[in-house]
């Protein structure tokens, strides 16, 4: 299992990043990223402590990628918001899209799309424009098992595949009965709509290009 969009208690997770970590090798991860919800207010904070998980990977066959999450940043603020998260050690940079279960910003997942995020998590009833946009861009869209947020996966399935774009699976991870083995993660998957293929390149092809093309 690749999952790339997870919490600690760095922001609203309920785990230090050790257990959080630990947990996932459990689950049989071979990779995770820590994304933590950030904006200008808490991003050097949060990154400062994430980015010290790395020494897990001296004791645990595990990756641990540094990451964020830009949460509700003004659409007009994203691409700063980006760049400012690589320049800090960001590795996966998510931006929080326009679910259906929260008031996201309308123009937040052109935003993050057109700044070259490495994945759009849960962009809700996202446009075929802005689909296409993303798969010109190479930025992922997330199918998500958490609930609530997952109430478009169908929706977004179905245009990523009409136009081509890049999907991933993502826990969005919060608390430990988050995390998901490979197989919860393909059903998942199965269930947004994916064909087996389509859903084995969620969980398992797409996840792996990314963190081996990571900026």
């Amino acid at each position: 299992m690749i999952d790339l969009h997870t919490h600690s208690l760095f922001s609203d997770g309920e785990l230090l990043p050790s257990e959080l970590v630990r947990r996932a090798v459990v689950h049989g991860y071979t990779a995770i990223a820590i994304t933590d919800h950030v904006d200008f207010s808490n991003i050097e904070q949060v990154l400062n402590g994430i980015k010290k998980t790395i020494y897990l990977e001296e004791v645990w066959d595990i990756q641990v990628l540094p990451g964020v999450e830009i949460t509700h940043v003004p659409p007009q603020k994203i691409a700063k918001m980006v760049a400012l998260a690589r320049e800090l050690g960001a590795r996966v940079v998510v931006v929080h899209g326009e679910t259906l279960s929260e008031p996201v910003l309308q123009g937040t997942n052109r935003a993050a799309i057109e700044a070259g995020a490495d994945i759009l998590a849960h962009p809700g009833l996202i446009s075929k424009e802005d689909a296409s946009v993303a798969a010109q861009q190479g930025v992922c869209l997330e199918i998500t098992s958490r609930c609530g947020h997952n109430r478009a996966n169908g929706h977004v399935a179905r245009v990523a595949e009409e136009v081509g774009t890049k999907l991933v699976v993502g826990t969005d991870c919060h608390s430990p009965d988050d995390l998901m083995t490979d197989e919860q993660a393909y059903r998942v998957a199965l269930g947004a709509g994916l064909s087996e293929k389509r859903a084995h390149d969620a969980i398992v092809s797409q996840p792996l290009n990314l963190i081996n093309n990571l900026k």
